[in-house]
């Protein structure tokens, strides 16, 4: 050991006596220290602490930080604005955690399982077609709805009826979903670069806005171009070909129908579902799906509300929750003809309503002003809801919104489609009226709606004052916000079905149970944890 050449410091005095023996004694080895007169002493010689020492340090450090990273808890501030909040003292509690930072290593990792990885498409599947905006219709402003990441313009001061949020608000069109999620995505909180880590890897192609493009293109070959192109690029990515695209997630923010045309047809819509099969491997999120294949999931439509805070959402439920209703029951919509489809049904609700006088009509509007509707809706108990283009209709969500108790006319305009987002006890949240019972006039929907105890109507109500955050979907910006919006719901219900897909493939099962097609395929998603095979169901009747 080095001398000194300064004068040394006094010796230090033992702590006790078996200590001092181990600073003294090391391995039969004696080192010595400088007295200050140039000799050596090795009797009062300082030796380096043995490695038992230091490994008893470092298991003391460790589960030191073990214990203040376990017993630490942030300082909690709720945004609910709720009566028990309101009445309940905020407490801030200084933990060890506020002071020595618990190190990252230490920290689980919030998004475990829930990475995506989202491809960086070229520009004409996505960015491309929002500036081509005025190519989808002359008859609307589609540049108008495409603006605001798909929101549309912003409606303030709650729109000219006074019956929209007086922030948050936009006019928002039903068709813009695919912009809409796209926009979430981007601000994601647990993307990855590295897609060997994603749980799900995320096409963002605007499908919806390219068959909107070209649905009445007799071209066949311009109308499928774009979908072909994608499989053809999706074809050669190593992320597709891991497991042939089973792990994929794509937003079409239009009915499956659009996308469902046979390559030897002519019929209506696309080829994006069919003209390569292998696209079927992937998760689709429509805003109607078929009752008949198992890879596509209805999500809710985007309506006129996307709050930023817990706290706009509160105050949102509070207002609809106090609303004076004047009518029992209300219908938003306009005939159809009366030859065959869905005409013979709304015609008969247009007629049962006009004359009602507990009823109230909203018909077709010259300018459509989204806060009209709204305070139609606002303004009765029940809101009828029947089949339109499609079995699905925006305005179950805006119903939803306005806190109006829906009234369905068939199993799948919402109990079959939207299973991620609506209670699977429909009677809990809505009336449903077969509709061959309206149109065969052996049901008046007053009378059953009137027959409903007035207790029952409330906790339906409140039921779906509940559904409200679920059902809608939240500004991108948004930031420290802890209830879940629809993108929440669909995105934990994609993680969980490829995480049971990957399990399948990993015990040797060729496919997991619910991308089966087939006539029963609507069953699958209404199996209980654990139940594999479907059986008879109270919507039979209607479906086969």
């Amino acid at each position: 050991m080095p001398h000194s050449t300064s004068t040394a410091a006094p010796p230090m005095k033992p702590f006790s006596r078996s200590l001092q023996k181990d600073l003294d004694v090391d391995d039969g080895k004696h080192y010595s220290a400088d007295d200050g007169s140039g000799k050596h002493n090795s009797e009062r010689g300082v030796r380096w602490p043995p490695r038992l020492f230091y490994l008893a340090l470092i298991y003391t450090v460790f589960w030191g930080l073990v214990f203040y990273h376990h017993f630490s808890t942030s300082v909690q501030q709720s945004a609910s604005g709720t009566a028990a909040a309101a009445t309940t003292p905020t407490v801030l509690q200084l933990t060890p955690a506020a002071f020595f930072p618990v190190p990252r290593f230490f920290r689980p990792d919030p998004c475990a399982g829930r990475y995506v990885y989202m491809y960086d498409l070229p520009p004409r599947f996505n960015a491309d077609l929002v500036r081509q905006c005025r190519r989808v219709s002359a008859s609307s402003d589609v540049c108008k709805d495409v603006s605001n990441d798909g929101f549309g313009p912003p409606v303030t001061g709650g729109g000219e009826a006074g019956s929209l949020p007086e922030r948050g608000a936009y006019d928002t069109d039903q068709f813009m979903l695919s912009i809409i999620f796209h926009a979430r995505m981007r601000r994601y909180d647990c993307l990855t670069a590295d897609p060997a880590a994603a749980a799900v890897v995320y096409i963002p192609f605007y499908a919806g806005l390219d068959a909107a493009m070209h649905l009445g293109n007799k071209d066949l070959a311009v109308r499928d171009a774009l979908s072909r192109d994608l499989m053809d690029w999706l074809a050669q990515r190593p992320e597709w070909r891991a497991m042939g695209g089973r792990d994929h997630l794509l937003v079409a923010g239009r009915g499956t129908w659009d996308f469902l045309r046979s390559p030897e047809s002519a019929g209506w819509g696309n080829t994006l579902l069919t003209y390569d099969l292998a696209i079927r491997n992937a998760t689709f999120l429509t805003t109607e799906a078929s009752s008949r294949h198992g890879n596509d999931f209805a999500v809710p439509f985007p309506s006129h509300f996307h709050p930023s805070s817990d706290a706009e959402v509160t105050a949102w439920q509070d207002r609809v929750r106090r609303l004076d209703r004047a009518w029992l029951w209300c219908f938003a919509g306009w005939p159809r003809p009366r030859g065959g489809g869905m005409g013979p049904e709304r015609a008969e609700i247009i007629e049962q309503c006009g004359n009602s006088t507990r009823c109230s009509l909203l018909g077709k509007l010259k300018h459509y002003v989204p806060g009209h509707a709204m305070r139609l809706l606002e303004s009765a108990e029940f809101c009828m809801q029947p089949r339109g283009d499609g079995y699905t209709r925006k305005s179950t969500f805006d119903s939803i919104l306005a806190g109006c108790i829906p009234v369905f006319f068939h199993p799948v305009s919402a109990y079959l489609q939207y299973t991620w987002h609506l209670p699977r006890d429909y009677r809990s949240y809505s009336v449903y009226i077969h509709h061959a019972d309206v149109v065969g006039r052996n049901a008046s929907i007053e009378e059953v709606l009137r027959k409903i105890p007035p207790e029952k109507v409330a906790r339906m109500r409140e039921r779906i004052i509940q559904l409200i955050p679920t059902v809608m979907y939240r500004h991108p910006a948004a930031q420290g916000v802890t209830f879940k919006d629809a993108f929440d719901v669909a995105l934990e219900r994609v993680v969980d079905r490829v995480a049971k897909r990957r399990r399948a493939a990993a015990e040797g099962r060729r496919e997991y149970v619910d991308s089966v097609d087939g006539a029963d395929s609507w069953k699958y998603d209404l199996l209980e944890d654990g139940q594999t095979k479907v059986g008879p169901h109270e919507f039979d009747q209607y479906l086969h």
